[in-house]
Parts: structure tokens; C-alpha cells; sequence
């Protein structure tokens, strides 16, 4: 393995972000911040406590969950893209390395910038509302295999993609939707029939309730459904790509 290779695509992608820290990193806490101040005061002020916990407390599993995806799609998307429609791309095919060594660099990239964010998002929640974290390891898993699974997801759209317009139909359109009504900013239980069935279809559903038993031991599906589905979703992106790869699909434009 190209270790050098790996690092160097790493260290790229973690320099972009630094340079474009506005866009990368404080732009999504402000829109957070928005949530919670939205949401959180707003909002949850007129609202009871779900499961014992105030509601500002209770969204922010799901605020997590929905940088998270949207960040980490985004973050190894654009990472893969940008070569390709700058031509680069050729240095990269053209020099030593494989395709297995260029996904552990963009995506590794991808999935700590995610998890840069996540970190700064909950410190970001403390100056709004208080509060725990139940099972910090489960909250620490559930955080990096999220990151981890939809960076690749991103990676698998960038190299799908043959415009900016196409990079953000996946996430605009699709992501973001479902994981505002997978239980997000509320509790599913909450949901009359059939509406509440449906809503079990919808597969961040159990990405948010699995976070949010993390933090606070409730959930509205059970966890081990959460675990297996966050593996499952890891599995099959791992098997995209595998797939694109193994077939033959070129990563330049």
C-alpha cells in the first residue's frame, strides 16, 4: 500500500478546507446555531419534554445527523469532482496509485472534516442547551460510521456526477427530505397511523434514533436495528464502489 499516496491526498483535501474555512466549517455551525435558536427556543420553549428530555435537548441528535450527512456527501463529492472537471484528474490516474489508495485519501478527508464539524456542532449545542451523553462509545460509533458510510456515499456521486448541478441532486432532493421527516425534530411516535409506518420505510430514521439513544437511552426503533441498518448502509457503499471500480467506470470526465 502507497502510503505516501494516501497522505498526500489527505493532506490536500484537509488544506482546501482549511483555506475555505468560511464555507467549510462556520457556515454549517451558523446554520445550526439557527436550528437551535429556531427550534430550540422558539419552538421548544412551547413545548413538553419528549421521552424526559426538553426539546431543545432532544433535536440535537437530529441537527448532528443532518450536518452530518449533508457535510460528509458534500465534503467527498466535491473532493472527487473538483480533479475531474479541472482536468487533474490525470496526475492522479497517472501517477502510482490505486484506486483503493485514492478512496482512503478523499474519503478519509471527507470523513474527518464530517466529523470536525459534529464535534463543533455539540459545542456549539452547550452554549444553547444542556446536555448528556448516555453511552459516549455508541455516540462516538454511530458518529464515525455515519461519516465514514456517506462519505463514501458522496464519493460514489462525485465520480457519478458530470456537472455542479448533478452533485447537489442527490443531497437536495433526496437526503436532506428524509431526514427532515425521519424524526429529525421530533419523535415518530408522535406520527398518527399510517403515517407512523410509513415513516419506517424511511432509512435515516433509523440513523437519528440510533444518535439519539446514544445520548439519552430513547429511541423510536430499537437500537440493534440502528447498529445493523448504519451497517448495512456502510456495506452497500463499500460495494458501490467496489462495483464502479471493478467495472471499469473512468474516473475523468
Amino acid at each position: 500500500m502507497n502510503v505516501h499516496a494516501i497522505r498526500a491526498i489527505y493532506r490536500f483535501e484537509m488544506a482546501r478546507t482549511f483555506r475555505t474555512m468560511l464555507e467549510s466549517i462556520l457556515s454549517p455551525v451558523l446554520s445550526t446555531s439557527l436550528y437551535f435558536i429556531v427550534f430550540g427556543a422558539a419552538i421548544g420553549s412551547r413545548m413538553g419534554d419528549l421521552g424526559g428530555v426538553s426539546y431543545g435537548a432532544f433535536i440535537i441528535p437530529g441537527l448532528i445527523m443532518l450536518s452530518l450527512l449533508n457535510e460528509s456527501i458534500s465534503n467527498a463529492s466535491f473532493g472527487i469532482y473538483l480533479p475531474k472537471w479541472s482536468g487533474t484528474i490525470f496526475e492522479l490516474l497517472s501517477a502510482p496509485v490505486s484506486y483503493f489508495e485514492a478512496v482512503i485519501g478523499y474519503v478519509g478527508a471527507a470523513a474527518t472534516k464530517s466529523l470536525m464539524l459534529g464535534v463543533l456542532i455539540l459545542v456549539t449545542a452547550r452554549a444553547f442547551v444542556p446536555y448528556h451523553i448516555a453511552h459516549p462509545f455508541w455516540m462516538l460509533a454511530f458518529l464515525v460510521l455515519t461519516a465514514v458510510t456517506f462519505s463514501l456515499f458522496g464519493f460514489i456521486i462525485g465520480i457519478w456526477a458530470d456537472s455542479f448541478q448533478r452533485l447537489q441532486v442527490i443531497p437536495l432532493l433526496i437526503i436532506t427530505p428524509l431526514t427532515f421527516l425521519g424524526g429529525a425534530f421530533y419523535s415518530i411516535d408522535m406520527l398518527p397511523e399510517p403515517w407512523r409506518t410509513f415513516t419506517l420505510f424511511n432509512p435515516v430514521v433509523y440513523l437519528v434514533s440510533g444518535m439519539r439513544w446514544s445520548f439519552y437511552g430513547i429511541s423510536d426503533v430499537d437500537v440493534t436495528l440502528s447498529a445493523t441498518a448504519i451497517v448495512g448502509f456502510l456495506l452497500a457503499c463499500l460495494f458501490g464502489v467496489w462495483w464502479i471500480f471493478k467495472t471499469g467506470y473512468k474516473l475523468k470526465s
